[in-house]
């Protein structure tokens, strides 16, 4: 069993984080699901959650993923997203604002990224 994989975290429209790793947690569709390096070969789809990623140097990325998928085989784990922010970048008043601005206009899924990036910053 190797002692470390590789992720690659992806949005639509960027790289969003890449490097070595012992441990990633994220939530998908059949449930929260932690990899680690050896792990069996998976594909699964991606529901909104933080993604938690645990680095070979002992530091924590967290981000705020929206949808996508997951692929792992051979210690490398993809992330594809259809949007993901590092918790760092997340601004919290605005999203504060968002998810008020969601709750008011009944927008179930604006709210639910909202949520999902205030999650992320508190986890962090």
């Amino acid at each position: 069993m190797a002692a470390e994989l590789h992720v690659e975290l992806v949005a639509a429209d960027r790289s969003v984080w890449s490097g070595e790793a012992t441990l990633v947690v994220a939530r998908t569709t059949s449930g929260d699901i932690g990899v680690m390096p050896g792990h069996q070969p998976l594909l699964g789809v991606l529901e909104s959650g933080p993604v938690t990623i645990r680095t070979s140097d002992g530091g924590t990325v967290i981000a705020a993923v929206h949808g996508g998928f997951l692929s792992f085989a051979d210690d490398k784990l993809s992330l594809l997203a259809e949007i993901a922010e590092l918790a760092d970048e997340i601004d919290v008043q605005r999203a504060e604002r968002a998810l008020e601005r969601a709750k008011e206009a009944t927008d179930a899924a604006a709210e639910r990224r909202a949520e999902v990036r205030l999650r992320a910053v508190a986890v962090r």
